[in-house]
This record gives C-alpha cells, structure tokens and sequence, in this order.
C-alpha cells in the first residue's frame, strides 16, 4: 500500500486503484482503509490526505520519508 502511495505522490489515487495496484482485490472493500491507518501511524500526521469521494494522496514533500520506511 505505502509503495502504491510513494509511486503516485502527489497525486489522489481512488480506493479501487490503491486496492488493485496492492494486490488486495479480494479483501472487502474497506481493507485499504484499514491498513492506511497502520501507515498513518508510522509517517507524519499531514503526509496522507484523505480527498472525500476520490481517495487518497501522499504530500509530494512526504514522499522521501515514506520511501525510507520501504
């Protein structure tokens, strides 16, 4: 999930995208939810922004740190 995330920084990537480039498609629908409240917890407060209705996006000037923990 959090390589999916480094590779499109900047970038709001849908629910359906981050399942399908995780290889998570056939977990229930709220799975990525869960696991991006474990990567929440490991990368700064603001780093992933939750954009209602579309997705999710890691702050490019986030995208370094994100990557060390990979």
């Amino acid at each position: 999930m959090l390589s999916v995330l480094v590779a499109n920084a900047g970038r709001v990537v849908s629910r359906h995208e981050l399942a399908r480039q995780a290889g998570i498609t056939a977990s229930t629908e709220r799975r990525c939810d869960s696991i991006l409240v474990g990567v929440r917890r490991h990368l700064d407060g603001d780093a992933i922004t939750t954009v209602r209705r579309r997705g999710w996006m890691l702050a490019s000037e986030s995208a370094s740190a994100a990557a060390s923990l990979l």
